[in-house]
């Protein structure tokens, strides 16, 4: 596979995105130089104590000084903010991209602020874990997994095509969509599993007859695999559900709906729909299996983080 021709690279926010792609690309050969950057003092010195970029800056104007491609890895309500911040730093000829889950809301805000001659290319890895900060990072973690490249109109396609073989470099697969599309689909597969995940696990925490400690300690796999999920970043979700507001909205009212005709079958007996339904639900799992893009083996065959 041939190696993009970025010489430099630069990550702005050093979560667990941003930490991933570079011990990816570190997996990969990457023969070029990474820089990067975190507003938080406390993440750059952890940055700095396991290594975590070749080179640690004090400010995102020096990280992306002279980079030929540019990723913001912050919350998205937060990136508009930071093209501002960084776009008289912009290399003519660079691309900027992203990694947030939110696309419409992206491209609204920081499209305004990127300079003549700087590739806007935004992106979104399909990829993640309820874990956080730069020690929460992987090389694996985008391995046959999906990264969505949600260009706007008029990008230049050689800027399009370099961004997704880096992203092939890591180890994802790449589509192209457009970003109100992408905002719907992401609603569906990701957004609405999240607040239900939260809803759920607060629910349990509202049951005052259910203890704290039962709960804990009788928490079979569905309750379970709900904490998961809702331990991720609440800032990173916070910023997902007020950018996303249309598409969240349109599908967890089609959620409500679904969940008012298991209630009626439910109170009025009626186990044929319940079965029928079960039944093409399980079918959809089996799908995602036979996919590749999760396995059937009790952890779901995921990556335990040493914390």
């Amino acid at each position: 596979m041939t190696q993009p021709t970025y010489d430099r690279v630069a990550l702005i926010g050093l979560g667990l995105i941003a930490s991933s792609m570079f011990w990816a690309m570190k997996r990969a050969g990457f023969a070029g130089t990474v820089t990067g950057y975190a507003r938080s003092e406390a993440t750059r010195d952890t940055a700095r104590r396991i290594g975590l970029t070749d080179r640690v800056c004090d400010s995102a104007a020096e990280a992306v000084e002279g980079a030929d491609l540019v990723v913001l890895a912050v919350p998205v309500g937060a990136m508009g903010q930071v093209a501002e911040e960084i776009a008289p730093c912009l290399k003519p000829g660079a691309t900027l991209t992203d990694v947030g889950s939110v696309k419409g809301h992206v491209v609204d805000t920081v499209a305004p602020h990127v300079p003549e001659g700087v590739h806007f290319v935004p992106a979104h890895p399909m990829a993640g874990t309820e874990h956080s900060g730069p020690e929460a990072g992987f090389a694996e973690l985008f391995d046959n997994r999906w990264c969505l490249i949600v260009p706007p109109e008029g990008t230049d396609r050689q800027a399009i095509e370099r961004l997704a073989e880096f992203w092939h470099m890591l180890g994802a697969n790449t589509e192209e969509m457009d970003p109100e599309h992408h905002d719907l689909v992401c609603a569906v597969v990701s957004h609405i599993p999240h607040i239900i995940a939260y809803t759920m696990v607060g629910v349990a925490d509202d049951l005052r007859r259910v203890s704290e400690q039962e709960v804990i300690k009788f928490s079979a796999a569905g309750f379970r695999d709900f904490t998961r999920i809702a331990a991720s970043d609440p800032t990173m979700w916070r910023d997902v559900f007020l950018t996303n507001k249309k598409a969240t909205l349109e599908i967890l009212g089609r959620f409500t709906e679904e969940l008012f005709a298991l209630q009626r079958a439910i109170r009025t007996g009626d186990g044929q729909h319940l079965f029928d339904y079960f039944t093409r639900t399980r079918a959809i799992r089996r799908g995602i299996i036979e996919a590749g893009q999760d396995t059937d083996a009790p952890d779901f065959g995921r990556v335990k983080v040493e914390k």
